[in-house]
């Protein structure tokens, strides 16, 4: 069994990837995502998901609880962060230590 990769092993693969390939995975990784559940989310009106990815949020403008630290897509990618949708993504959060 591989030894568990890190965040910035696991954006350097997604990076390698072709797009075909990065696309399914992102829908792989989007059918795990919990976003829909958060506090923060319900009642905005926002319909994207996977902000740990994509980035912040057009919609969303103020947190009101956080569930980021229960969600598999955070485990899968080994992120550390947490309201990617008011903050960034993991990459963008990243960039800023």
């Amino acid at each position: 069994m591989p030894a568990k990769m890190t965040f910035e092993q696991n954006m350097e693969a997604l990076d390698r990837m072709s797009p075909e390939e990065r696309d399914a995975k992102i829908a792989e990784l989007t059918k795990m995502c919990i976003c829909g559940a958060c506090p923060t989310y319900i009642g905005t009106g926002e319909t994207v998901l996977m902000f740990c990815e994509i980035g912040r949020s057009k919609i969303i403008k103020k947190g009101n609880g956080c569930i980021c630290p229960g969600c598999p897509v955070q485990k899968s990618l080994a992120q550390r962060w947490n309201y990617y949708c008011l903050k960034g993504s993991g990459k963008e959060q990243a960039e800023l230590l």
